[in-house]
């Protein structure tokens, strides 16, 4: 996706840095205007840990393309690929114009405290907060990529094996559900939940084993601090005793089996806060449509996934379901579509990227009105009559019928 993007900046750029022409009116007739994208200036990339590569090296590419200079602070989580990036982009890159800061909390506060053209921020919403504070101080703009708890929601007409395999393909195979797209809790009806849960253990299996924590296609946890937050929300009470599928952990592997619960109830941790790992929980419902309900109870998520053949429900999901981003009948290959923005919507941020998208997130653009000296209206100067009045209204209008009968001396007034 790296290369991809790189590939396509390389490709498109001249035809993303061309002004953009725009309509004018007849009040500022004869005239032309355009919209012309600019750098912002300096820039700053916080990336996160979980994709540590690819979630430094996007945004930079959309900075870059639009002319700015950029400095990028990777994730201390994910120490390898902070120091190969510093090492990598010192030697490869313009260093005048692209630096790596290396380091922890006492950096990035450091480097909050400057004055920033944009901040663009990956990573979760309760450092987001901090992020937008300190730009405020500025008024710097910020995009910010957070996450949420993704829902996906399963109806009963569909090919389950394949929609059981892409739901374990966007949270299980991806990184052991360390994504802040991976589904987060999936609804289905009450019926339909044992079919479904039969299917998620027999391809669970299919794909990581009997004993998954030996698979070596199973992602590990980023941090002894990240397993035992996940270990406390298993163990919390209400929760543990729910556990249907899974539920085996690693500390010395940092490893956590794909684990399945039904029923959690909605006041624990677990399904108040955006899980970024290997559980998944199963709420049923009555009927589909109460799901809409559940959804729209909690906060936006960045992901809403619907597995369903109803073209209706599809409908009425897109249409009711407020996300940053939407998948029906798949999971996470949106994030793939360099035409589609990426980005969340309230707590799972703001702004977007990817593709054009990430040029035009890097940029200012520009409104540039162009006139000549000819189509002068003394209507526009003192001293002010009641007859140049009406006419600067008919002229604001845009109305062309209007505009002819003023300068006849007519007036619909």
């Amino acid at each position: 996706m790296s290369k991809g993007a790189c590939k396509l900046a390389l490709k498109e750029l001249g035809h993303w840095m061309k002004p953009e022409k725009a309509k004018t009116s007849m009040t500022t007739y004869p005239s032309s205007a355009e919209i012309v994208s600019e750098p912002l200036g300096v820039v700053l990339v916080i990336s996160t840990w979980n994709y540590p590569f690819l979630l430094s090296i996007d945004p930079v590419i959309g900075a870059i393309a639009a002319g700015n200079a950029v400095v990028l602070k990777p994730s201390e989580i994910a120490p390898a690929i902070s120091t190969l990036l510093s090492k990598l982009l010192e030697e490869y890159l313009d260093n005048s114009s692209i630096r790596v800061v290396e380091g922890a909390v006492a950096e990035t506060t450091a480097l909050l405290e400057q004055k920033w053209d944009k901040i663009f921020y990956t990573g979760s919403p309760r450092v987001g907060r901090i992020v937008m504070a300190a730009a405020a101080k500025h008024l710097t703009p910020v995009t910010l990529e957070l996450g949420g708890k993704c829902p996906v929601v399963v109806d009963s007409n569909v090919n389950l094996q394949v929609a059981v395999r892409r739901i374990i393909a966007g949270k299980w195979a991806c990184n052991n559900g360390q994504a802040c797209i991976a589904p987060d809790y999936v609804i289905t009806t009450k019926d339909f939940a044992p079919k479904l849960i039969d299917v998620l253990r027999h391809e669970l299996e299919e794909f990581f084993g009997k004993n998954p924590i030996e698979s070596e296609d199973m992602s590990r946890i980023v941090s002894v601090q990240h397993f035992k937050r996940l270990t406390r929300l298993l163990d919390e009470d209400e929760v543990s005793d729910k556990i249907i599928i899974g539920g085996q952990r690693d500390e010395n592997q940092l490893k956590i089996a794909p684990t399945i619960l039904v029923d959690v109830p909605e006041d624990t941790e677990i399904m108040k806060e955006e899980i970024f790992g290997p559980l998944l929980p199963i709420l049923t419902v009555e009927n589909l449509e109460e799901s809409f309900d559940v959804i729209n109870s909690k906060s936006k998520p960045l992901a809403a996934y619907l597995f369903s053949e109803n073209k209706q429900l599809q409908k009425d999901f897109v249409n009711n379901i407020s996300s940053g981003g939407m998948l029906i009948n798949d999971t996470i290959l949106h994030l793939t579509v360099s035409s589609l923005p990426f980005g969340g919507v309230g707590e799972s941020g703001m702004g977007s990227y990817h593709g054009k998208f990430s040029f035009d997130t890097f940029s200012h653009k520009k409104a540039v009105l162009y006139r000549g000296f000819t189509g002068e209206s003394p209507a526009r100067y003192p001293p002010y009559t009641p007859g140049k009045l009406k006419l600067l209204k008919t002229l604001t209008s845009g109305n062309i019928v209007s505009i002819l009968l003023a300068l006849l001396g007519f007036s619909k007034d």
